[in-house]
């Protein structure tokens, strides 16, 4: 379900074995839910099976057991599965640091061809930016200050990614309505998403403008 009149956006998110591919950590499953036209249009989801060990804690925090990604495809199956549905899609994910680790460790050890459109926006910096009266920007204090829909249990990939695009349409919403008259009509592209991510909050406006 996509259009050439507007912008497809992939929202990633990884479950892995600890947190970063530089201390050996590796993904056990990924989702990517598709954006367009302020709607969830698509959604992908799989276990992946790295070879890799799931430690006690992290079964308890996500669900997933040793059992569960032994049964899984090979990671490197998904990993170009996953690339093919989010082909030419600009990436959003909340936390994007961690998630964009990942996402390079797990596409170069599975040879993936790079995607020159996969750029990260990210969900948390945006966040800081639009709404400074959050307790914290944690996904699950955002979900429940925006009451965003509930997509089931956190820290299992699908969910947290829907969760994540539900947040990435209201910031849209939100930037779109507060600066209309810098915006002028233009829509809230993934490049404008990636400049407001890097501007102070206060001259959110300015930053806006000099797009106009």
């Amino acid at each position: 379900m996509r259009t050439t009149r507007m912008e497809t956006l992939a929202v990633i998110d990884f479950e892995t074995t600890g947190m970063s591919p530089a201390q050996g950590a590796r993904a056990t499953e990924i989702a990517a839910v598709l954006v367009a036209g302020g709607q969830v249009v698509g959604r992908f989801q799989s276990l992946m099976n790295s070879g890799a060990w799931v430690p006690p804690f992290i079964e308890q925090l996500t669900g997933i057991s040793n059992a569960m990604v032994q049964a899984a495809p090979p990671a490197r199956a998904v990993m170009h599965e996953v690339m093919r549905f989010t082909r030419g899609c600009p990436l959003v994910a909340h936390n994007a640091a961690f998630d964009r680790g990942f996402w390079l460790a797990e596409t170069a050890r599975a040879e993936c061809e790079p995607d020159q459109a996969h750029r990260f926006a990210c969900t948390l910096l945006l966040s800081r930016r639009l709404y400074p009266q959050a307790a914290n920007h944690r996904l699950g204090t955002l979900a429940a200050l925006h009451r965003l829909p509930d997509h089931g249990r956190a820290h299992r990939a699908l969910a947290d990614a829907l969760t994540t695009a539900h947040l990435l349409l209201r910031l849209q919403q939100d930037l779109g309505e507060r600066h209309a008259a810098a915006l002028a009509g233009r829509p809230v592209s993934h490049a404008l998403l990636c400049e407001v991510q890097r501007a102070p909050r206060t001259q959110l406006e300015r930053c806006l403008a000099r797009r106009a």
